[in-house]
């Protein structure tokens, strides 16, 4: 699902919770950062470690450990950028090679209502006001889960250029649905901060896609050279 929301440059492994990726071993630098976690986060990290080595792979490149930097950034191996995600039941990781992408972020989350009082603390009164008018549209959707899942594959995206937070507060996302009805789309963030440098120029908007398909929401977001 994640594939199909990201340019054929971009490698993606996906695994279900069935999928032998959910059992990968780690490796000694990997299993410190977990040492204190619960069985089931435990999990989800190893597999979705598994997910991004076999993303290497098929990049041609030899798998190594995917330790965590600044701010639980993962780190990739030079010239590779890429994003990982994980929720109940799914995991994924894109990589791409830094000479065809600037920078990506991917998310998926459970396609369901965001729990109470999340929405308030996190999107804007515009944001907001659009997923009235998105629901009254489209009830089926949960729209608030998938502007929540956007911001997160925008943070994804932003970090690796800047090593600065950014908060929900400071990127406004618009969801475009697809015209024809299907529960997929586009996403555009306004960056409401200075944005990060990118050939030379301050690029202060963000584009992406979204699907909710399966009980599942993904959102992705990537940042061109040409950007």
């Amino acid at each position: 699902m994640i594939e199909e929301l990201l340019p054929e440059s971009v490698v993606a492994v996906e695994a279900l919770r069935d999928d032998p990726l959910w059992d990968t071993p780690l490796h000694p630098e990997e299993e410190v950062l977990v040492a204190r976690a619960v069985a089931k986060r435990r999990r989800e990290f190893a597999a979705v470690r598994g997910c991004a080595r076999r993303a290497m792979e098929k990049l041609g490149i030899p798998p190594r450990p995917v330790v965590s930097g600044e701010r639980g950034a993962p780190q990739w191996p030079a010239g590779i950028v890429g994003s990982m995600t994980h929720c109940d039941g799914y995991c994924a990781a894109a990589l791409v090679r830094a000479t065809d992408l600037v920078s990506l972020g991917i998310d998926a989350e459970p396609h369901g209502p965001l729990p109470d009082g999340v929405g308030a603390t996190v999107f804007l009164p515009a944001e907001t006001a659009r997923l009235a008018r998105l629901a009254e549209q489209r009830p089926a959707v949960h729209w608030d889960r998938i502007l929540f899942s956007a911001k997160e594959s925008v943070y994804k995206a932003w970090f690796p250029l800047t090593r600065e937070w950014l908060d929900f507060s400071e990127a406004d996302i618009t969801l475009c649905p697809s015209p024809d009805g299907a529960a997929h789309g586009t996403l555009h963030a306004e960056l409401l901060v200075p944005g990060p440098l990118v050939g030379g120029r301050r690029l202060q908007v963000l584009d992406g896609r979204w699907a909710a398909r399966d009980a599942l929401v993904t959102t992705t977001v990537v940042i061109p050279h040409s950007a």
